[in-house]
């Protein structure tokens, strides 16, 4: 849990110092959730080769995606998405009902404007994850309720 609590503590950092460089004028908020996104995907990157390092290759995209809802999250956010659905036409909708990087958040509808920037590292983290598995994808997020997210 030790390692946990600093990947928690690093992230809520990584985050408030690049927006805190943006109000001291060193960049716009919008390059903030880029730069977010950019680290994401370099780690996702990372991630994925040693994760399936040992593991057999995958049969399709929905095994993939099966593959980052289970082993990859679980490893990284310590539990399996929550629910995972498809159009069958290459979108995929993951969603996760107490999302770690928001818990520490207060349910209050006062910060869910703030949601978006908690989202943004884990955003590139599962493009980053899918483009080493050989899918192009672009990957959004969406904050109805505290703590969940799509």
């Amino acid at each position: 849990a030790a390692d946990e609590a600093l990947f928690l503590l690093l992230h809520n950092e990584m985050v408030a110092g690049l927006y805190r460089a943006a109000e001291q004028g060193e960049g716009e908020n919008g390059r903030c959730t880029t730069k977010l996104e950019s680290m994401g995907f370099r780690v996702g990157q990372g991630l994925i080769e040693r994760f399936t390092k040992d593991t057999a290759r995958f049969k399709d995209e929905l095994d993939i995606m099966k593959f980052i809802c289970k082993d990859f999250w679980t490893t990284v956010f310590k539990k399996q998405i929550d629910n995972l659905r498809t159009n069958h036409q290459g979108i995929y909708v993951l969603q996760d009902n107490k999302f770690r990087l928001l818990t520490q958040m207060s349910v209050g509808k006062q910060y869910l404007e703030h949601a978006p920037k908690y989202l943004a590292f884990t955003c590139g983290l599962i493009r980053g994850g899918l483009s080493n598995l050989g899918i192009k994808s672009i990957v959004t997020a969406e904050v109805s309720s505290m703590p969940a997210c799509k």
